[in-house]
């Protein structure tokens, strides 16, 4: 009996207080039952173990994508590896895993012929029966040839969208300085950073090229002198970084409450460094700014441990002095620093008076160094001269400069091949206002060490050249030249002191100032207050 019509599908309803149809109630309480599926995002009944609806519950064993069958475990591509797998088998031959052919009993690669190995002929370069790796070349002419990088560098420019114009001359300037393989590898890397998307100008490309920590790297280092040749960068700022370095550790090493006055003092150094260059004048050196950091450093660490002040408007003299007394060898290094310092800190308004202006004045300096005998001074000599097997050319020529010229760790840093005048036997050494002649001792040991440098094959215009600055224009480090003459038991600055000393007994000093190139007053120290009794006239 129809007592009304459904709202939803205009159906017949039997049965009263009652709007929709027992189709349309069904399908309102199934769609009660459904929810959303958080994988095809539909509106379905979901499984109460997975979450999911029906269809993407079915997932493969091994993948976990969705299958499409109701009957299968695995999807399609997952089902042929199964199936390549159970058809694989032990070869017989190489004993791995293969599809075992029955013509041959083993594997694809086994049943494969090997291809016909390369023709022996002639190598083009050096002439052995080989086998020819690349343009009528054997393997090892071809790798150590000097055409690989630059063909590697035009190749590389063909791939570029827009090569810069440097990049195959960077390979003849790299070839030069390197072997074959180090200049293969920074072609690579300068691809590399040419195809990264950043900036592919030259000072960009160079500041990229910089490994972090204390070396800049060798591909930063041949950049550098690569383009700052060529006018195309500025160069690398690392020496400067490196100094920045240990000013800033030295200023963190001393204590919390006086640091503040430690890093300002620092900075004003910097500062007044960067005035005296503008200015024209004597600036420090790094080493100089460094120390004088370390000195106030010390200071307040001993303020803090053992006076147990963290101010510096609590210091006094005796602080100064008791400070002062723990290293009396170089009171005059560390009293000087302290003395710029609070000048600096009485400036600033740090401290009201400076504890260091009524301390006495420092005593004139005298030489406190280590000289050499006679005796010590001829078995030197003889081991330069005569053991030449035994000895390194560098040590040979750095000793007799030092012992017979005097010249200094820097000078004989700094020494160019074009210094050196062999025709008339001399060499212009440091700042020296006159050339310096070389006796037959001289000529010898720098003979052997123009050898030893020509056999280096190396572009330092530098004598003294080493393996790490062999492809570099940079002279040789201090910590080698400090210890080139260890083998000998003695130093570059005993040898100098030595021979500067006899100089003054024998000679004015005036004249020895102007022969060294050298203050007349910083040769003071080395006057003895002794006469030498053998330059006296005989009373008898």
């Amino acid at each position: 009996m129809r007592i009304a019509d459904c709202i939803r599908c205009g159906a017949g309803i039997g049965f009263r207080d009652q709007e929709l149809c027992h189709r349309c109630r069904k399908r309102e309480r199934e769609t009660a039952l459904r929810d959303l599926c958080p994988v095809c995002q539909k509106f379905l009944w979901l499984q109460p173990d997975t979450g999911r609806c029906a269809r993407c519950s079915r997932t493969c064993v091994d993948c976990g994508h969705i299958v499409r069958y109701k009957d299968a475990t695995r999807c399609r591509v997952c089902q042929r590896r199964a199936a390549a797998a159970m058809a694989r088998s032990d070869c017989a031959r190489c004993g791995r895993r293969g599809i075992i052919r029955p013509d041959t009993g083993w594997c694809g690669t086994c049943s494969r012929a090997a291809p016909p190995p390369l023709p022996v002929l002639a190598c083009s370069q050096c002439g052995e029966l080989r086998r020819k790796k690349g343009p009528g070349l054997c393997h090892r002419c071809w790798t150590n040839h000097a055409s690989r990088p630059i063909t590697q560098a035009a190749n590389l420019a063909e791939r570029l969208i827009e090569p810069p114009g440097w990049l195959v001359e960077f390979a003849e300037f790299a070839v030069e300085r390197h072997c074959v393989a180090r200049a293969c590898l920074m072609v690579s890397a300068v691809g590399r950073l040419l195809t990264d998307g950043e900036s592919q100008h030259p000072q960009a490309l160079l500041e990229r090229s910089r490994t972090p920590g204390r070396s800049a790297g060798a591909l930063a280092r041949t950049l550098e002198a690569f383009f700052v040749e060529r006018h195309l960068a500025f160069g690398l700022d690392q020496e400067a970084r490196l100094a920045s370095g240990r000013r800033q550790r030295r200023v963190e090493g001393s204590p919390v409450p006086l640091r503040p006055a430690v890093a300002a003092f620092a900075d004003q150094l910097v500062r007044s460094r960067e005035r005296a260059r503008r200015a024209g004048t004597l600036v420090r050196t790094d080493s100089t700014i460094e120390g004088s950091i370390a000195v106030v450093r010390d200071l307040a660490q001993f303020l803090v441990s053992e006076r147990h002040k963290s101010d510096w408007s609590a210091v006094d003299v005796s602080d100064v002095e008791a400070f002062l007394k723990r290293q009396p060898r170089n009171r005059h290094r560390r009293l000087s620093a302290l003395r710029q310092f609070f000048a600096w800190a009485r400036k600033s308004k740090i401290l009201l008076t400076d504890p260091t202006r009524s301390l006495p004045p420092v005593r004139s300096r005298v030489l406190a160094g280590d000289t050499l005998t006679v005796g010590e001074q001829r078995r030197v000599f003889r081991r330069w001269t005569t053991d030449l097997d035994d000895v390194h050319p560098h040590e040979a020529f750095v000793g007799i400069l030092a012992l017979l010229h005097a010249a200094s760790s820097s000078e004989l840093r700094r020494l160019r091949v074009g210094d050196i005048d062999v025709r008339h036997r001399t060499m212009r050494l440091g700042e020296r206002p006159h050339p310096v002649p070389l006796d037959p001792a001289s000529i010898s040991a720098l003979t052997r060490c123009l050898r030893h440098r020509e056999s280096l094959g190396t572009l330092n215009p530098h004598l003294i050249v080493t393996k790490v600055t062999k492809p570099r224009q940079t002279p040789a480090s201090t910590a080698y030249m400090s210890h080139i003459l260890d083998p000998a038991r003695t130093s570059i600055k005993r040898l100098r002191a030595t021979r500067i000393l006899d100089m003054i007994v024998t000679l004015d000093p005036k004249i020895v100032a102007e022969v060294l190139g050298m203050n007349a007053g910083g040769l003071v120290a080395y006057l003895a207050d002794s006469v030498d009794a053998g330059r006296l006239a005989d009373r008898t």
